[in-house]
């Protein structure tokens, strides 16, 4: 649910393009893998983005086969070392965060890495005129120091607890960057990076291809050539993973399942953060309104919507924090409770009709659902909410378009959107419910403002102290069960189905920016194909 530019689009592939897409790929049958070869990789993913520049939000949670960022994630999601050659020395009370830099690391292109690099990265994402709507997630930093070629000074302005989690963020070359618009320039398109994989080519709407670096820091990668296929429709994915055009996809869980006893492909669930969640905008007058946002957030059925449309896949979710999670706040799960619910609309005066639907001082108690097109579980949750919204007199009309169509709609209307980041909430909640972020892009799209929520996230995002955080964030779930103006649904578990020739592969705790970095090809450079 932040920028745009974060989640992709995935709406921009159409039929005819899929078509050309497919025909890239070898044909089923032909003995070797999708991608022609036994060291290439084909897999299918739902999303496109919309740049590929790291100034402008890619790749801003790690994960870029492209780019490297200062620090990076193992498996467990604990921070290691990438272009810093060790972790950050930490000094001045939590405002400053000294990298000491990799040796010997080039660009693709074979220029050297340098501190240079570094700053300029940080100081473009914080220029006022570079379009990056994930910049208020660098508020902390002051100003970035370069001390020689091989240090590099992070100087905040509060001790940010979660900083050194920023810093996975890709370093873009300013021998190229630098000397280009920013937004417009041809980096945005055809990148230059450090990383394990070269970009070959991005066919929009149909597929990003990628080579190995040989050159790579971290060692050439076995997977010598890797193709992202983009296909945003899930039965589409799936037909193209039985026809074997692809090695990988990523499938919703009714579509997965099949896969669990077949001999050729492995099936891996990866936990995340990811949620879905109905934007209730205060532009609206019904799904604006505090009764109707009350009802809802008790009248919908949760946990049958993780049984039927996850399988099981999932959990139930309160808020953008999982309840499994050290920062969930006990106590703020919601009963299911269609009797409560009806109470409440009861007293705010929303009276049912004589068709069933309320409506109060002449106002029915109706609005417009929208959903992506193609996404299957973004469809059926929205028609399970609506479904449930209905048994308490409240009309749901789901409706399907793509984010272009979608966008400019939801000041007024609700949309099935998704969200969620491991890291640290700050990451996920601030973007995601900041009044003065409302209508920025992606970020708090149900321009929800609540004042108490905003100086929450305040005291959580400038203290660096742990428990003074979670008492802030404690805080902001209490407030949302007050006052929600989203209705949370559920958490999924992302699944994927890959070809046993990959061996034994590992996926780590992913946010909601999922199957371009994430899942089993997190790090495919290191996979070991089968001979």
């Amino acid at each position: 649910m932040r920028a745009r530019s974060i989640r992709g689009t995935g709406a921009v592939a159409a039929a005819a393009s899929l078509a050309v897409a497919a025909s890239a790929c070898s044909a089923p049958g032909d003995g070797k893998s999708a991608g022609g070869g036994k060291d290439s990789a084909v897999v299918g993913i739902a999303y496109e983005p919309d740049t590929l520049s790291p100034l402008l939000g890619y790749g801003k949670d790690g994960n870029s086969k492209i780019f490297d960022g200062l620090l990076t994630h193992d498996a467990d999601m604990k921070l290691k070392p990438a272009l810093a050659a060790g972790l950050p020395e930490v000094g001045d009370e939590g405002k400053t965060y000294t990298f000491k830099l990799r040796k010997g690391v080039e660009f693709s292109d074979g220029k050297p890495f340098t501190s240079k690099d570094v700053v300029f990265t940080y100081e473009t994402i914080l220029d006022k005129k570079t379009n990056n709507a994930a910049k208020t997630e660098l508020d902390a930093v002051k100003n970035v120091e370069a001390k020689g070629d091989d240090t590099v000074v992070f100087h905040l302005k509060y001790p940010y607890a979660p900083f050194a989690e920023r810093t996975v963020l890709p370093i873009a070359p300013e021998h190229i960057a630098g000397k280009q618009d920013v937004n417009t320039g041809e980096f945005t398109t055809k990148p230059v990076g450090t990383g394990p994989y070269k970009l070959v080519k991005w066919s929009k709407g149909e597929k990003l291809t990628f080579a190995a670096n040989p050159g790579y820091w971290g060692g050439a990668p076995k997977v010598k050539n890797f193709t992202m296929a983009i296909i945003k429709d899930d039965d589409i994915r799936a037909t193209r993973l039985d026809a074997g055009e692809l090695d990988g996809a990523i499938l919703p869980p009714n579509l997965a399942k099949k896969y669990r006893n077949d001999g050729d492909k492995k099936t891996y669930a990866a936990k995340t953060f990811d949620y879905r969640v109905v934007t209730l905008p205060t532009g609206n007058k019904v799904a604006g309104d505090t009764a109707i946002r009350r009802a809802l957030d008790t009248g919908v059925d949760r946990k049958a919507m993780v049984d039927s449309i996850l399988d099981g896949a999932g959990k139930e979710a309160y808020g953008p924090v999982p309840t499994d999670s050290p920062w969930f706040t006990k106590g703020t799960e919601r009963k299911h409770d269609l009797a409560a619910a009806e109470k409440v609309l009861d007293k705010a005066g929303w009276k049912p009709g004589k068709d069933g639907i309320r409506a109060k001082d002449g106002v029915r108690a109706a609005f417009p659902l929208w959903y992506l097109s193609g996404d299957k579980l973004r469809q059926d949750h929205a028609l399970a909410y609506a479904s449930d919204a209905k048994k308490l007199g409240i009309r749901v009309e789901v409706q399907a378009g793509t984010w272009e169509v979608i966008q400019p709609r939801m000041p007024k209307d609700a949309v099935l959107a998704g969200g969620g980041s491991p890291a640290d909430p700050d990451f996920d909640q601030y973007t995601l419910l900041k009044s003065s972020l409302a209508g920025d892009g992606f970020n708090n799209m149900a321009h929800y403002d609540n004042p108490e929520v905003d100086k929450a996230l305040d005291e959580a995002r400038e203290s660096g102290d742990h428990a003074k955080r979670q008492a802030a964030y404690d805080t902001i779930q209490r407030e949302l069960v007050k006052d929600p103006g989203y209705t949370f649904l559920t958490h999924i578990d992302h699944l994927y189905v890959v070809d046993k020739r990959f061996g034994d592969l590992t996926t780590q705790t992913e946010p909601h920016d999922h199957g371009l970095a994430s899942g089993p090809w997190w790090n495919v450079e290191d996979w070991q194909p089968k001979q």
